[in-house]
């Protein structure tokens, strides 16, 4: 064994702190410090797979943008005064104005330890239901769903199920890029077999080239759309008769009210023909083995939780539940939007998946506590939650671990009401966040790599996150922070917590509580099998599936209603009601005329807002810049040209982005992303323009149906910059700026000329920049000066025009210009954007895990690589997480047809 080889940590099993996939990784730190992070092979999640982010993750453990100490009032503290002063400002609000006048706001990115303590503390002892979570924006649709229809809040469905299918149905589910582990696991499987896969999104998303049918419907169609196949079913005979009265209620109600759906209301609601419809029914009647796979385009809707009881409708019609490759599979968003919905981190929910509104759930666990009292209604969802920050009622309020000011809808109302509330504590792991600048207490937590704890997945498996990392500075696991002011709110006895492993073995006695098999009508949720679990066992707890309860020898976890039991009193299911047609005609078609239909979603390689994957060059390097998408016709008829910015507004506000051309949109629909802060970015806060309309049942918001105009924005001066140093973005009207090789890569665009020096100042890099800076002109292929100034020390390149958007090739010089400039590289070469002679280039990214560029893989087809297979083989580019393929595939085709 070699010196490095010894001086390396062995391996830690740890769990990806991105998606719900919940991917095991395996993180080891090297002799020199750094941290190498694999796939963990044996994870039943991910059997060693990772997408672009989880191969990335070891880019954004740095401590450069960390907070490391309490602030209060911007000032550094100690622990003990920061604290004191959140228990105080808490109770005297509770004293003067009572519990509900003080709110937590928490997130999917705390660890179920974490949010166990958070719930308990909030409604158990200061006796509010004023706990909501940012899994309301993203699962709460799903949620009611599910108790809806199977009376407990409960996934039927296992990655299994989907390589067990014979038919694989994504409803607003862009897997490819928001699940792309679990898009390999089905590519596997559709070389073995011929597994059909359906993608019904009103994009053509990367999901949807991968399909053997993309129903591009029209947004928010989505219950029509199976109302007309739950007709079908009825129609052609396709029912399981005994299922439906063995086993389910309603069934003849929900088959009336989508009678109302006729084929002429869902062909003007999808704006689908009767050919596509008929082949999607038939091909759904014709596999008993089907998964329907459902996300955000679902649940982020004014209508979601219809929108996923009709899609549980037409499998308990089919009986296709309980089965082997069958059945209904909500998706989830963020790595614990699962675990927190089991502790009770919704407004409407208590701990161990019971009932708020039910009395005796209410005693059990108020006795189970020993808490002083319990709400007896629900609290405030997230965006009445922030609403009633807005009007004054809310007079204290911790959020953790979340950025509601880039990530509620009519963001800029959150931030507004966020400025005007008494007291304002943040917990999380930077102080570079939107919503951190209004804070007057900021608490540095514990990160990823750092804290010890659990997380459940999408198919209800609870891993453990484990510390492979010292905690820098003065951070604190939040579970620690939430104790800590439990205990100076006169609640010590409750708060004693020393380890994780305390506090999930506490959790784990509560869902086994009362909690028996009587007549079947247990609760879903339990994991008593682990209330005695030790410390030691705990740190080697091995990933499992609930339900695992104490008082089955045999908890090999069985499939969920298999038996066809469900939680509701009578053991039956329970079909929905879908409400009656709407006018989705003419109406719809003028309004198109005049405004544009807003769709936010993810990319591949980035999360939420920025502020661990912004941290990567390597994440950054696919699509750097905030940008909206729109369809050939709309770009070529509102006159504008590659590399415009545009003017996206409504009544709530202005945004500013890049224009794209692309084939993936319908006219009068625009997709924009959903990530770019102020951090980021001048303007691109895209939820400032999201309407806060919300689902009537679950609360959540409705992010894919807002109307937004758009026009050229017309610049003065257009602009790129590579900086050592990162530069101001909130200077200039339009501006983006992320990592790259080296340094910061800047576009900005300004309503007024600028002179050199002026730019320089505004960007904040004047200080920066020694005085004496090499000036030159330059003339582009398309025309037009551009003027470049480089200095090896801070400044690398400037470059801007005016009137139009400057056409250098920015990722050749993002790439080289700090590695080679100092070495006197040609400017003008580098400003061409490519080498002399034969050199090769990268070109934009495709492939960011490998970290191959497009020009790259033209070269390489261009030499014969002429298959998926090829290409790989010969770049590496889709060897990894395979998130790419759609985008290497369509070069394949482009080249193809260029032949």
């Amino acid at each position: 064994m070699d010196e490095h080889t010894e001086a390396t940590s062995p391996p830690v099993k740890t769990t990806c702190p991105y998606c719900g996939v919940g991917c095991g990784v395996l993180a080891s730190v090297q002799a020199d410090g750094t941290v190498e992070i694999k796939g963990d092979p044996e994870h039943p999640a991910n059997y060693g797979r990772l997408c672009s982010k989880g191969s990335a993750l070891a880019q954004t453990l740095g401590t450069e943008e960390r907070l490391l100490t309490p602030r209060i009032y911007g000032r550094k503290a100690d622990w003990n005064d920061a604290l004191d002063l959140v228990a105080r400002n808490f109770s005297e609000a509770i004293a003067s104005y009572g519990p509900d006048s003080v709110a937590f706001y928490v997130s999917g990115q705390l660890l179920t330890e974490d949010y166990y303590v958070a719930n308990k503390l909030m409604k158990g002892f200061i006796g509010s239901a004023n706990i909501d979570t940012n899994s309301r924006l993203c699962m709460a649709s799903a949620v009611a769903a599910h108790k809806r229809a199977f009376g407990a809040d409960h996934v039927p469905c296992t990655y299994e199920d989907l390589e067990e299918a014979d038919l694989i149905v994504l409803v607003g589910s862009n897997l490819a890029w928001c699940h792309p582990v679990l898009m390999r696991r089905i590519e596997a499987v559709r070389k073995r077999k011929d597994q059909k896969l359906v993608v019904i999104d009103p994009r053509r998303t990367a999901s949807a080239d991968l399909a053997d049918v993309h129903l591009p419907i029209l947004p928010d169609s989505d219950t029509a759309l199976f109302c007309g196949l739950l007709n079908y079913l009825v129609a052609n005979g396709q029912c399981d008769a005994d299922f439906i009265k063995g086993h389910t209620e309603g069934f003849e109600a929900a088959r009336a009210a989508a009678k109302h759906w006729d084929k002429g209301a869902v062909r003007k609601a999808t704006g689908l023909s009767q050919p596509q419809l008929d082949a999607f029914y038939a091909l759904f009647a014709a596999h008993e083995k089907t998964v329907s796979v459902f996300s955000m385009g679902i649940n982020q809707s004014s209508r979601g939780t219809e929108k996923a009881g009709t899609i549980i409708n037409c499998h308990l019609a089919t009986g296709r539940i309980g089965r082997p490759g069958a059945g209904p599979f909500s998706m989830t968003g963020q790595p614990n939007a699962m675990g927190g919905r089991e502790v009770g981190g919704l407004a409407n929910m208590l701990a161990a998946h019971m009932d708020l509104e039910n009395k005796a759930h209410r005693k059990l666990v108020k006795t189970f506590w020993d808490a002083p009292k319990l709400p007896q209604k629900q609290g405030l969802k997230a965006v009445e939650l922030f609403e009633a920050v807005r009007k004054g009622k809310i007079k204290a309020l911790w959020i953790m671990h979340t950025n509601p000011v880039v990530s509620m809808p009519a963001a800029a109302k959150v931030e507004a009401a966020l400025q005007a509330c008494p007291f304002v504590v943040v917990s999380d792991i930077t102080a570079n966040t939107d919503t951190a600048r209004s804070a007057h207490v900021l608490l540095p937590a514990s990160a990823w790599g750092e804290k010890e704890g659990t997380v459940t997945n999408s198919e209800r498996r609870i891993s453990r996150q484990r510390s492979f990392m010292s905690t820098p500075g003065k951070a604190m696991p939040d579970f620690w922070q939430l104790a800590q002011v439990g205990q100076r709110m006169g609640f010590a006895h409750a708060f004693d917590y020393s380890s994780p492993a305390q506090i999930f073995r506490e959790h784990a006695a509560l869902s086994g509580l009362q909690n028996t098999l009587k007549d079947g009508n247990e609760r879903d949720f339990d994991i008593s099998f682990f209330e005695e679990v030790s410390g030691g066992n705990y740190n080697e707890l091995e990933p499992f599936q609930w339900p695992a309860r104490k008082q089955l020898s045999d908890n090999s976890n069985k499939r969920s209603f298999a038996d066809g039991w469900f939680y509701h009193a009578d053991g039956k299911a329970r079909f929905i009601c879908a409400a009656p047609p709407e006018d989705y005609g003419e109406p719809r078609q003028k309004q198109r005329q005049k405004l544009f239909h807003l769709n936010t979603g993810r990319l591949r390689d980035q999360w939420h807002t920025m502020t661990r994957s912004g941290l990567s060059e390597r994440l950054c390097g696919h699509l750097p810049e905030p940008f909206v998408a729109l369809s050939p016709a709309d770009f070529d008829g509102l006159g504008l040209q590659a590399g415009d910015v545009v003017t996206l507004s409504n009544a709530l506000g202005v945004v500013r982005l890049r224009a794209l051309k692309s084939d993936a949109q319908k006219s009068g629909e625009v997709f924009v992303p959903l990530h770019w802060s102020d951090q980021f970015a001048s303007n691109a806060r895209i939820d400032k323009l999201v309407q806060p309309n919300t689902c009537p049942i679950s609360g959540q918001p409705s992010f894919k149906h807002s109307q937004v105009q758009l026009k050229r924005y017309e610049g003065a001066v257009y602009g790129f910059a590579v900086s050592r140093h990162r530069p101001r973005v909130q200077t200039v009207d339009y501006a983006a700026a992320v990592p790259c090789t080296g340094g910061w890569r800047l576009e900005f665009a300004h309503h007024r000329h600028l002179e050199k020096q002026e730019v320089l100042h505004l960007l904040g890099l004047d200080k920066l920049v020694a005085a004496q800076l090499e000036s030159f002109s330059y003339t582009s292929t398309q025309g037009g000066e551009r003027f470049g100034l480089s200095n090896s020390q801070a400044l690398q390149a400037l470059v801007y025009s005016d009137a139009q958007p400057i056409a250098v090739q920015r990722d050749y010089i993002a790439e080289h210009l700090t590695q080679l400039l100092p070495r006197g590289l040609d400017r003008h070469q580098l400003l061409a954007g490519q080498p002399a002679g034969d050199q090769p280039i990268k070109g934009p990214i495709v492939c960011s895990c490998e970290g191959v560029g497009r020009y790259q893989l033209e070269a390489a087809i261009k030499d014969g690589a002429n298959s998926l297979e090829a290409l790989s083989t010969c770049t590496g580019a889709g060897s990894n997480c395979g998130s790419c393929r759609t985008e290497l595939g369509r070069l394949l085709d482009d080249q193809h047809q260029h032949a």
